[in-house]
């Protein structure tokens, strides 16, 4: 008997062990998952003169349902620089909207004005994501770009949004 006792006693202990290490594991720790804080106002690339603006969160921009693109621009001797600002895309997530600052015929760097940011998952898919997008668009110099794994909803945005823009400059 005292053997059935001990296994009882060993299944009953290891139980409880199982339990607490269970209880007590913090699977973000463990992950090697980013913990996404507050959404940077504007995500950008490239070379810029001048002073950066920020515009407040992205997602508490008026136009958020609205399709608008704009156009602005400076010229200095023979090539232009202009800032042009692509549609407003809604994806499913929220809205995309990029824009561009284009020297002649060249993308010289891109702002995402507006992204998907309505919870900290969002915002960690649009701090990984975003940079590539950009990266790949000032490399191709056109809206021919990969989408990004596990960003479908978001680089689809941001291409019909970069469309917008490289029509309007263009392009």
């Amino acid at each position: 008997m005292s053997g059935a006792v001990r296994r009882i006693s060993y299944w009953v202990l290891c139980t409880i062990s199982v339990l607490v290490l269970l209880i007590g594991f913090d699977a973000s720790r463990h992950s090697g998952a980013v913990t996404a804080g507050a959404p940077p106002a504007v995500i950008s690339s490239g070379q810029q003169s001048g002073t950066k603006s920020s515009t407040g969160s992205p997602g508490n921009d008026t136009s958020k349902g609205t399709s608008s693109g704009t156009k602005s621009g400076s010229s200095s001797g023979s090539s232009s620089t202009s800032t042009v600002t692509g549609d407003v895309v809604q994806t499913q997530w929220g809205p995309v909207q990029v824009q561009l600052v284009v020297r002649g015929t060249t993308i010289t760097s891109v702002k995402v004005l507006q992204y998907p940011d309505g919870n900290p998952r969002d915002v960690e898919i649009a701090n990984y994501s975003l940079p590539i997008l950009i990266r790949e668009t000032t490399q191709s110099q056109n809206a021919q770009i990969d989408m990004v794994s596990g960003a479908t909803f978001t680089s689809e945005g941001y291409v019909q949004s970069l469309q917008s823009a490289l029509d309007q400059a263009g392009l």
